[in-house]
């Protein structure tokens, strides 16, 4: 009896430390979007017009006998949009290659081989990459293809290695996740393996492999110091993957240690970070979308 009563006060005391540790969590991403939330919105406390706010024009500090301040976010919108989707349009063939090979080409090779390398790049630090990128790629672009070098193609090529870790780890999961019938049954039609690959496995794990890219989508969307090293940072809508750019974090963390607190500028600034809070949730939203098909579990 003595025995049941010290495991009923362990098993209560686990059961309260981690409810505590849950509410903790909730409250602090409560507290984030409410903070967030109230930060954002209050840019409209500064009687500037959405149209403002949607337009190109980025003079936060210009004088009212000037024409007043301009804080339009389309160029950081357009700058995160472009970079973003163009990364991963370039890196989900390649993560979707890697994921067919450690799965079912040749799964001793890429465990031993490419799984440890992909994770040595999914654990490499975005400093390192911008660094790199500052250092090879963004010399590279000048010297052989024109401009200053700080461009949207740079960006693209950094952001695109680094979520190639990510949709190739989740594709590759999501191969694995297929009951071997689906593969027999197609060999027993008479199928090739590449047809196999083709026609059954990549379509029956579609849903996974979505979620893969999304989730690739979510870090590059996201991603700051990276990207900033290598863009330009120029506010400008680019016309070419060899002009300068200027992403909504980028603008962020340039901008917000150069701001008054409370001034129109500074409130800007947190309602791009709200536009990213909300663009975060919309990515989690399209995963748990995937995720509710029920072919990766």
């Amino acid at each position: 009896m003595q025995w049941l009563n010290r495991n009923l006060r362990r098993e209560l005391k686990g059961y309260a430390l981690t409810f505590t540790c849950a509410l903790v969590a909730i409250a602090l991403t409560a507290s984030i979007i409410f903070f967030l939330g109230w930060k954002g919105l209050s840019v409209f406390s500064h009687d500037i017009s959405l149209t403002n706010l949607l337009s190109a024009e980025w003079w936060p500090d210009r004088p009212k006998e000037f024409g007043g301040p301009q804080v339009g976010i389309l160029t950081f919108v357009c700058g995160s949009v472009l970079t973003s989707v163009l990364a991963a349009l370039v890196s989900t063939p390649f993560g979707i290659t890697v994921a067919v090979f450690m799965s079912e080409i040749s799964p001793k090779l890429g465990q031993r081989v490419l799984q440890p390398v992909i994770e040595l790049l999914a654990g490499i630090p975005s400093v390192v990459y911008g660094y790199i990128g500052l250092s090879v790629l963004v010399p590279f672009i000048r010297e052989n293809m024109g401009g200053t070098g700080f461009s949207l193609l740079a960006g693209v090529l950094v952001l695109s290695i680094m979520i190639l870790p990510t949709i190739a780890s989740v594709s590759t999961d999501a191969l694995r996740a297929l009951p071997g019938s689906l593969k027999e049954a197609a060999f027993a039609l008479g199928a090739t393996r590449w047809q196999a690959v083709r026609m059954v496995l990549l379509p029956t794990a579609r849903a996974g492999i979505l979620m893969g890219i999304v989730l690739g989508l979510a870090r590059a969307f996201g991603e700051a110091l990276a990207v900033q090293m290598v863009i330009g940072n120029k506010r400008e809508i680019p016309h070419s993957i060899l002009d300068p750019l200027i992403t909504l974090t980028s603008g962020i963390t340039m901008d917000m240690g150069n701001t008054v607190q409370g001034s129109l500028w500074n409130d800007t600034l947190w309602f791009m970070a709200l536009i990213l809070l909300v663009i975060s949730f919309l990515f989690i939203l399209l995963i748990r979308m995937f995720g509710r098909k029920g072919i990766v579990r």
